[in-house]
């Protein structure tokens, strides 16, 4: 892991991210909140989900409150609000891993979660997490797509890096 490595990640973070919200911008509003069997329960909740765990890790990293009150939180009710949210996390991500250097990422990284219990990680290693679990999201919100009337978009890493 290197800084390199995160840069990359959290590039290829905002690249999948606008593909994925231009995917359901597509969808008609029906579509967009229909219930569906996952753990965040529609499209709209999980894209919502991933802006929270995004605001929760970042705001750790920055040594601030997130305001997160919920793992699932609906933190924007209009896709084009969330949609510019999601932007502006994106350039966040970017600009937090920039300023990591290569020796922090070794090192200890100690934060409280959700229930206020102390935890210590590598910060590398909170780095992956903060991007697996972007993706894994990210992935639930592609096979519901799956389900609707607009195909979802290609997100591989490999053709983010072709490009």
């Amino acid at each position: 892991m290197t800084p390199a490595t995160f840069a990359s990640l959290a590039a290829y973070n905002k690249w999948a991210n606008r593909r994925l919200y231009e995917a359901c911008g597509r969808l008609d509003e029906s579509d967009y909140r229909a219930p569906r069997q996952s753990f965040f329960g529609s499209i709209h909740a999980t894209l919502n989900h991933i802006l929270v765990g995004d605001r929760i890790w970042l705001g750790r990293l920055e040594g601030r409150q997130s305001g997160i009150k919920a793992l699932d939180q609906i933190l924007y009710d209009d896709l084009a609000e969330l949609r510019i949210a999601r932007t502006a996390e994106d350039e966040r991500v970017e600009r937090t891993v920039a300023a990591i250097a290569a020796p922090a990422l070794g090192q200890p990284f100690t934060y409280r979660n959700m229930a206020g219990e102390a935890k210590s990680f590598p910060l590398g290693d909170v780095l992956m997490h903060l991007f697996n679990h972007q993706t894994h999201h990210r992935g639930q919100v592609h096979g519901l797509l799956s389900a609707t009337p607009v195909p979802p978009p290609s997100l591989d890493l490999i053709l983010f890096l072709a490009e």
